[in-house]
């Protein structure tokens, strides 16, 4: 096929997810021409199948054990909860998964949309179907990940749930067994446990969370089987197979296990296995490394944002890459030093490193930036752990009776600055931006005594670690 002016752009992006519909905003922004390549639905995995549906699912469980904690209140709230019109309002959030929203969208920023599987041919160049597209300036690698499933054999004959099925399901499984400790595993044990379904956890490490504060997975365990969930830990699946509709598991203590639904939630793996990367001297189905602009390292064309280089698997921090990488095209597009940036358009992802927030929408929610106090150590930095319970604070107790939760920040002793902090209990979720901005700020100590907390508010927990931090 010869090359035309119609399918030579400035920017080409592989993956019309978040990550890559921010990449093509800030390029057309910048007055790039950009086409963006999808083979599912426009908006990827957080729009269908992660973010907003699984957050969809949890808000009605969180809400209905928020009132519950609540006298006046409890009573009102004893029932089961409308699994059905929870699901149709899921539903609702992903648009029943259809992508009309989206692609208008796109088609309003001036976007150019090609559906079908992109494959590198070589450099600058990407084929879909029998197009051939070309790119100028920059060729944008944004396919995310895919969950990754256990090499354990017949596994595909049990039809395993995945996120993807576990944040789409129909109704709830009578008996769902979920393996795995972190994030997805915990967030859908705690829907369907409060759904219908008899939930049994089974995780293979000492606790859950595991990438957090350890009293994170622990407040969150406790909960769970206070739900009504089975938590085993230090447990792993030996064998799995499905008999007439009955998945049967059968662990590494030789326990057996009947469910109607097994969820493997263990690690995910990134969609670069079939997009062409032998064509440029990468290997398929790898993480791309990149620099701070995200361009792969040895070119000067290729980019990958989000999931696939690996620095930070969360949808706002693949947004956050997507803004530097749009960026980064532009100004090297119109020839502009990097370090000529406008603050306002830093070229330099600075925040995958050590100041990346996350929460965790559980019951307790738990919710942290910058490193745990392990991290910290590890990394040769001088910290003091400093530990509030957060029932304590007026707030906490207004908002819940009896009230569960703990806070941490790490302080760094020669610097006197925040590495880390960790918000662990119902409703913590927004508090983590105002860690997030002291942590990103570097704001010394002595300047946060002077950040007045609201009263009564849970933020006020913020006075009380300053106080611990100042008073041992």
């Amino acid at each position: 096929m010869t090359e035309t002016e119609s399918n030579l752009y400035d920017v080409v992006v592989l993956g019309a997810g978040p990550v890559g519909e921010n990449v093509a905003d800030r390029t057309r922004a910048a007055g790039l021409t950009t086409a963006v390549v999808e083979s599912e639905l426009v908006g990827g995995e957080c729009s269908y199948w992660a973010c907003m549906p699984s957050k969809a699912l949890l808000r009605p469980v969180i809400a209905r054990a928020d009132a519950r904690r609540l006298p006046g209140l409890r009573q009102a709230v004893q029932g089961p909860l409308d699994t059905e019109a929870v699901l149709a309002r899921r539903d609702w959030y992903t648009g029943d998964w259809t992508d009309d929203g989206q692609v208008d969208w796109l088609k309003s920023i001036g976007a150019d949309l090609y559906r079908g599987q992109g494959r590198l041919t070589g450099p600058r160049t990407v084929s879909v179907g029998d197009q051939v597209l070309t790119a100028r300036h920059a060729v944008v690698v944004a396919t995310g990940t895919r969950a990754a499933l256990p090499a354990l054999p017949g596994l595909a004959e049990v039809r395993p749930w995945t996120s993807r099925e576990a944040t789409s399901a129909r109704s709830a499984p009578g008996r769902l067994v979920v393996v795995g400790g972190g994030v997805v595993a915990t967030e859908m044990a705690t829907a369907w446990q409060a759904l219908g379904s008899q939930v049994t956890l089974l995780v293979r490490g000492k606790g859950l969370l595991d990438r957090m504060e350890p009293f994170a997975g622990e407040l969150v365990a406790e909960a769970l089987a206070e739900a009504g969930a089975d938590v085993r830990t230090g447990t792993s699946v030996a064998s799995v197979t499905r008999t007439d509709g009955v998945v049967q598991v059968v662990t590494d203590t030789g326990e057996r296990i009947e469910a109607d639904e097994i969820l493997f939630a263990v690690g995910r793996a990134p969609r670069t296995d079939d997009i062409g990367l032998e064509t440029v001297g990468l290997e398929p189905g790898s993480w791309l490394a990149v620099d701070d602009s995200l361009r792969v390292d040895g070119t000067d064309w290729l980019y990958a944002v989000g999931d696939v280089n690996h620095r930070a698997l969360l949808t706002h921090q693949g947004k956050y890459q997507a803004r530097i990488a749009g960026a980064a095209i532009a100004a090297r597009a119109a020839g502009t030093p990097l370090a000529q940036a406008d603050p306002w358009s830093a070229h330099s992802a600075t925040a995958d490193h050590e100041s990346v927030p996350q929460v965790v929408f559980t019951d307790p929610e738990a919710a942290s930036v910058g490193l745990s106090l392990a991290e910290a150590e590890a990394a040769g930095h001088r910290v003091r752990a400093v530990d509030v319970d957060m029932s304590s604070v007026a707030g906490a107790g207004l908002y819940a009776e009896g009230y569960k939760g703990r806070a941490r920040m790490v302080v760094d002793l020669e610097r006197e600055i925040l590495r880390g902090v960790t918000f662990v209990g119902p409703g913590v979720g927004e508090l983590v931006h105002s860690a997030t901005v002291a942590v990103v700020g570097q704001v010394p100590i002595a300047r946060l005594w002077h950040a007045v907390p609201s009263y009564p508010t849970i933020s006020e927990v913020w006075l009380r670690l300053l106080e611990a931090f100042r008073d041992n």
